[in-house]
């Protein structure tokens, strides 16, 4: 492994080489004519920093968040409308980790220029003061809406929402985080509170539309894409809550190849995605314009290799 000083010089050099898609894609390739809007996302990269070892017994050479920066930048070279999301669980899994806590992760996060992350249950492994002295390396914040914050050091770096506008287009983004009782041992949780997901989402959906004005909107979740019991997921959360036009979705580890769509209470759709962990996947999903409204035109799910 290589020193974290060097690594920091290096990472945003190295290229991407020929990163695999579920369409055929090359680095030699010029990306397609883009839509109006693309959004990229990862959830629980799990501190996987650099890629799989070549002789690891699952996922073997892939990931590496050089290569995915370097696949990151060339989409912007040709997307300035681009936003870059996480959806939770940076924290935990590999060295980098265990000596770094995390702020590593969140620096390198921050040079990519990551637009917003979503707290994840591995985001309180090291309790609240740990998460808050990693928090201190990234440029971008931390969205939850259903976690009680206030007078804990989480305080500082999150908030419930956030709105980009990109092409004339107002976006909302919100988070959503799982249940910790049960999850995450009580002595890392500190003061922070877990409230109902749904009712905090009917709540966020409702001021983004109405006070913020906002054409889409997009829930960041870390509450898993579905469970067969009672729990609150992404599934049933989508078929729950009107107005949510696509939740990027962590914690459960799922790869989509593409969007599923959920009827929402209304009549309408809901797109539900997800890329895996580890930072195996890059998901894209592109939104083009019909009769004024946001729709999703295409998706991706590119697989980071170096061949």
């Amino acid at each position: 492994m290589i020193s974290r000083k060097d690594f920091l010089k290096k990472t945003f050099l190295i290229s991407a080489g020929s990163p695999l898609l579920l369409r055929s894609f090359t680095s030699e390739q010029s990306i397609d004519p883009p839509p109006l809007i693309t959004i990229l996302h990862t959830n629980d990269t799990h501190a996987r920093i650099d890629p799989f070892p070549d002789n690891a017994i699952r996922h073997a050479g892939l990931g590496g968040i050089a290569r995915r920066a370097t696949l990151v930048n060339k989409i912007r070279s040709v997307q300035p409308n681009t936003l870059l999301l996480d959806a939770g669980d940076v924290f935990q899994g590999t060295t980098w980790f265990n000596v770094h806590g995390g702020s590593v992760d969140f620096e390198l996060m921050s040079d990519m220029k990551y637009d917003a992350g979503v707290i994840g249950n591995h985001e309180f492994d090291n309790g609240p003061d740990g998460f808050a002295q990693a928090a201190k390396k990234a440029s971008f914040p931390f969205l939850n809406a259903n976690y009680a914050v206030r007078k804990t050091p989480f305080d500082s770096y999150v908030q419930k929402f956030m709105v980009k506008e990109l092409a004339g287009f107002r976006i909302g983004i919100f988070g959503l985080g799982i249940r910790l009782d049960g999850v995450v041992d009580k002595k890392l949780t500190g003061d922070v509170q877990y409230r109902d997901p749904e009712i905090w989402a009917n709540g966020m959906v409702s001021s983004l539309r109405k006070t913020h004005r906002c054409d889409y909107i997009i829930c960041l979740s870390h509450l898993g894409y579905h469970y067969d019991d009672s729990r609150i997921d992404d599934k049933k959360l989508a078929a729950r809550v009107k107005g949510i036009d696509l939740i990027i979705g962590g914690h459960t580890h799922t790869f989509l190849d593409h969007p599923v769509l959920v009827q929402t209470p209304e009549g309408g759709q809901t797109a539900i995605t997800q890329a895996g962990h580890s930072g195996i996947r890059l998901g894209r999903v592109d939104l083009s314009v019909k009769n004024e409204k946001l729709f999703i035109s295409d998706s991706i799910q590119y697989t980071i290799n170096g061949n």
